[in-house]
């Protein structure tokens, strides 16, 4: 018998558990069962979907209609090319390169299941290639009636593991419901069912971690039914129960962390930094020269209440492009320098810490001048700390920063070096969040004093999906602001086809020539820079020369640059900016494009966030489809900064009908930042919510939907609320502990309680 803590390789074997623990880090009984199956497959329907992707492995099962023996080309040998109806609206081609060894058995007329690997050979045709596969028998045949397996490859391995002194059991493909599982070309889907079926026979009884109150409150069934059925189930309602309950769990093991990590946040301590009303804070209201939304006082509001508690602020600001965040950052660190306390204000880039600086010391006047003279005497001192900084300048910035003499300090990731050491840092801001891992902000977190831990707000323009996953479950205080300030114009984007529509290309230059002729700025976006460093390095000619072939062209800056110099914009003044200039050299440029000495920027995604030039009205994105949706966002929110309206073109060369075309159109019909999040989480997916992974690559959610399934999200965290505020530390529960752990492992706890 095996429990749920097992190692595979004492429950199956060593040979069977290592090709597990290789392709999926499989090593418990337990890991095995919550590798759940992707699909079902049903008797004479395909076991995927109708367009699956190049090289994937999939299964089908249906009746053979064609078959049709032809001489290779290249070769010896004979292709055996087959036609297999699964039911679908056209049957699916397999080619058998060995065709004269198997066209004896994969004949008309039989039934069959097919695994193999996708090729498509044409845009609206694909095949499986030299596919694994078993002849299945036909309705009256019974088992004792086989005395041999018919197929060949995996499949027929996997047949004659259940051949026994009666013949071979091939009833289990006869199931109305057969799982189908995420596999590699080591590791098949029926391999793993192998190993699932082995497992789930020698299970013992599982003590069900929630009590049978809570499971009659929620309509949930046993947890051992759940593991059984969801691997072989019987009907189709046995599929939907099992998947509630397994969603559930999965709902509150993130939400029992998540509460854990509430309780122990609540049990910090950081600095109370009350609002003053005769402080620098409220000096810097009464001077602007507009009046706030009445969404900025709001915002401004929920943060001054969380600076005066004794917890750590833990808030989210999200706000569209353009809402106006920096100057509700702004009145935040200016609350704190009241009580005495510095900040430091982290940025993505150079050039952003740059920006911020200049339009944070231009912002507070001779209140962010302290020791200069003219200053105000309520004033604080604003300093720049950045990598590439000159010696002496960076040396006198980090003393200042040191003795408490900087209440207000911008950097990029050097902020996190050890040597960089703060008086009595009160809070981080972090700008564009999904720029920094959870420890770097972690690093910058523990410069402070003392057992006090500093506020922390973040902002963002366009959530990426791990900060819409951690908002939806609870895990942050979010403000938002919705409402464009006074001054602001609208952006309009629209998307050029450049294959279909090669004339819109020219005008969208033209489009630039007019603006500039109107006193007025552009930007043209490329992604990438363009120089030898791009060429995949160790990659011969041949090889570079069959990557070519296979991907799209695009164009880079340095090309782009000189084309448009060149041709279509000659005569304008035309600058260039990229993250390997000097950063002399990227701090002159920009400087020119802020002072309109440069009529046009070409430039990388160095100017994606934060940049400010209220001049610049019209932004080309070259290559649009390479970008993401959230890139797309934050790129065109550089535009329509000031009095005239921006236009944002989106160049592409993909086709009308692809996914990437879809997704541009989409950006360009809408400027809501939530609803381009929530295109941007249904394609990526919620990505590791409990880890470092931010795509979707690495999930530790298996059947929960963050968009789908929020009512199941909120009855978890209310269940794990109260557990926890009852029973910290789950002392009282082992069962719910040992279901967290196992849901979340000791790594991602810990990388949770830094964040």
């Amino acid at each position: 018998m095996a429990t749920l803590g097992d190692r595979l390789d004492h429950v199956l074997g060593v040979k069977a558990a290592e090709p597990l623990a290789d392709a999926f880090d499989m090593h418990t009984v337990e890991d095995l069962l919550r590798h759940y199956p992707l699909r079902y497959a049903t008797q004479g329907q395909p076991l995927t979907e109708e367009a699956p992707e190049e090289g994937t492995h999939i299964t089908v099962v249906g009746r053979v209609t064609k078959t049709e023996l032809r001489p290779m080309r290249q070769r010896r040998g004979k292709l055996l090319k087959v036609e297999l109806d699964t039911g679908s609206a056209r049957p699916v081609e397999i080619t058998f390169f060995n065709g004269d060894k198997v066209n004896y058995l994969v004949k008309q007329g039989v039934r069959a299941m097919m695994s193999g690997t996708v090729h498509w050979w044409r845009p609206d045709r694909w095949n499986l290639s030299h596919p694994s596969y078993l002849i299945l028998p036909e309705a009256g045949e019974t088992i004792e009636n086989l005395t041999s397996v018919r197929g060949g490859g995996s499949l027929r391995g996997l047949a004659e593991s259940a051949k026994g002194a009666a013949g071979v059991d091939v009833s289990f493909f006869e199931r109305e419901f057969i799982p189908v599982y995420a596999a590699t070309a080591k590791v098949q889907s029926w391999d793993v069912l192998a190993c699932v079926r082995q497992v789930l026979d020698q299970l013992d009884p599982i003590d069900d971690p929630l009590g049978p109150e809570i499971r009659a409150e929620h309509a949930l069934m046993a947890i051992s039914d759940a593991l059984r059925l969801i691997h072989l189930p019987e009907r189709k309602s046995d599929i939907e129960q099992a998947r509630e309950r397994l969603r559930f769990d999965e709902a509150l093991a993130l939400q029992l962390v998540l509460a854990e990590r509430r309780h122990d946040v609540q049990g910090r301590t950081a600095p109370s930094c009350p609002p003053r009303p005769d402080g620098i804070a409220a000096a810097f209201e009464e001077r602007l020269p507009f009046e706030l939304t009445a969404g900025q006082r709001k915002v401004i509001g929920e943060i001054s209440d969380d600076l005066a508690r004794t917890q750590p602020m833990h808030r989210l600001l999200q706000g569209e492009v353009g809402s106006g965040k920096t100057i509700v950052a702004l009145h935040a660190m200016l609350q704190v320098v009241d009580a005495g306390l510095q900040c430091a204000l982290l940025a993505p880039t150079e050039v952003l810490a740059a920006q911020h600086y200049r339009s944070l010391r231009a912002m507070l006047g001779d209140l962010g001048t302290a020791g200069e003279l003219g200053a105000d005497e309520r004033a604080t001192k604003v300093v720049l700390v950045t990598g590439s900084m000159p010696t002496a300048t960076k040396k006198a910035a980090l003393l200042d920063a040191m003795t408490g003499e900087a209440g207000i300090v911008i950097g990029t990731h050097a902020l996190i070096q050890d040597a960089v050491e703060f008086h009595a840092l009160g809070m981080v801001i972090v700008d564009e969040q999904h720029r920094f891992g959870v420890e770097q902000r972690d690093a910058l977190r523990a410069k402070a004093k003392g057992d006090t831990s500093p506020h922390l707000l973040v902002m963002t323009a366009t959530p990426i999906p791990r900060t819409i996953a951690m908002t939806t479950l609870g895990d942050l205080e979010t403000s938002t602001l919705t409402e464009l300030p006074r001054g602001r114009s609208p952006i309009t984007t629209r998307v050029v086809p450049a294959r279909m529509k090669p004339a819109w290309v020219e005008r969208a230059w033209e489009r630039i020539r007019e603006e500039v002729g109107a006193g007025r700025q552009a930007y043209v976006v490329c992604s990438r820079i363009g120089d030898e460093d791009d060429e995949p390095k160790g990659k011969g000619r041949k090889a570079k020369a069959a990557e070519d072939k296979e991907q799209p062209t695009t164009h880079s800056a340095v090309d782009v640059y000189e084309t448009l110099s060149a041709g279509p914009l000659a005569g304008l003044r035309v600058g260039l900016l990229h993250g390997r200039l000097p950063n002399d050299e990227k701090d002159r440029v920009m400087r020119s494009f802020n002072e309109a000495e440069i009529d046009v920027l070409v430039c990388t995604t160095v100017v994606e966030v934060g940049v400010d030039v209220p001049n610049a009205t019209v932004m080309v994105i070259v290559d649009a489809d390479r970008f993401g949706v959230s890139q797309l966002h934050q790129l065109r929110g550089r535009v329509g900064r000031g009095k005239h309206p921006g236009l944002c073109l989106l160049i592409t060369e993909t086709g009308p009908m692809g996914t990437a075309m879809a997704r541009l159109e989409a950006v360009a019909a809408t400027l809501d930042g939530f609803e381009l999040s929530v295109l941007d989480l249904r394609q990526r997916r919620e990505g590791d919510v409990l880890g470092s992974a931010q795509s979707g690559t690495a999930r530790s959610l298996r059947l929960l939907s963050l968009l789908d399934d929020l009512e199941v999200i909120t009855a978890a965290q209310q269940l794990a609320r109260d557990v926890v505020t009852a029973d910290p530390g789950l002392r009282d529960h082992p069962g719910l502990a040992s279901m967290m752990r196992a849901a979340v492992d000791s790594e991602r706890i810990e990388y949770l309680a830094k964040s």
